[in-house]
């Protein structure tokens, strides 16, 4: 396999070719071993969520207002709900992923269209909860009521997501993204970043678009791939824009 060496000089911006980049990271079914939101609403919805879920999954709907109504059916006290979430697993290679971006300077951000209150659980009880997330504000009504918002969606209406991935994206300010994902939420970004860790359904939307991935079943299979790529190798897979990049 071909490839060549991150450059040890500056770039045109004046930034380490390390400090051009920024990871972003999916969570339901990437972080965490399971879909948490579905765990949830299997757990504390009312029915009739599974028939949302299926015009979602036809299209008809986004995942914004999917979300919403099936939020809207959910019957949970508060220490209920956390007490619940805590016990969800995760990916135990994450925590060596964190660290290989730490070593090199590369900013990790959790971005999902999930619920926030579950990511932050789940997170704390994995000693990492020092990362930024970004997803759907997941906030109590009540006894046992819930109601959902979407503070990180498109503004313009371009995405009917609840997180508009892309829009983070441009939002954290790095020229270079590194996308780690599994889904149908990741879709419209994979087609924008720079270097695509796949899994699941995120790889069959890449074959089908042309978009160059790495493919993966557990974060500790990424990890030192990523860590060769920032330390000096780069695949020779790997786009014209990113070659543009680490040659400053």
């Amino acid at each position: 396999m071909m490839a060549w060496p991150l450059p040890t000089a500056s770039p045109r911006n004046g930034a380490s070719a390390q400090m051009q980049w920024q990871a972003i990271v999916d969570f339901d079914g990437t972080i965490s071993e399971k879909d948490t939101t579905d765990c949830v609403l299997a757990r504390f919805a009312e029915p009739g969520w599974e028939a949302i879920e299926e015009d979602w999954v036809a299209g008809r709907i986004g995942s914004r207002e999917c979300m919403e109504r099936q939020v809207a059916l959910l019957r949970a006290a508060p220490d209920v709900f956390d007490s619940f979430v805590e016990s969800f697993a995760i990916d135990w290679g994450f925590a060596f992923f964190v660290r290989v971006c730490q070593r090199h300077g590369v900013p990790v951000t959790v971005v999902s269209d999930g619920l926030d209150r579950t990511i932050h659980a789940v997170l704390r009880r994995a000693g990492l909860a020092g990362l930024p997330v970004i997803a759907n504000h997941l906030e109590p009504v009540g006894a046992d009521r819930w109601r959902l918002t979407s503070p990180h969606a498109a503004r313009d209406g371009s995405c009917i997501s609840g997180t508009c991935k892309c829009s983070v994206a441009r939002s954290l300010g790095r020229p270079a993204t590194i996308l780690v994902g599994d889904g149908r939420s990741d879709f419209c970004l994979a087609e924008r970043a720079d270097i695509v860790f796949a899994k699941n359904g995120l790889i069959a939307h890449c074959d089908q678009a042309g978009v160059e991935y790495r493919p993966f079943s557990r974060l500790a299979e990424a990890a030192p791939i990523l860590d060769d790529m920032l330390t000096g190798v780069v695949p020779a897979a790997a786009s014209h824009h990113i070659k543009d990049l680490i040659n400053g």
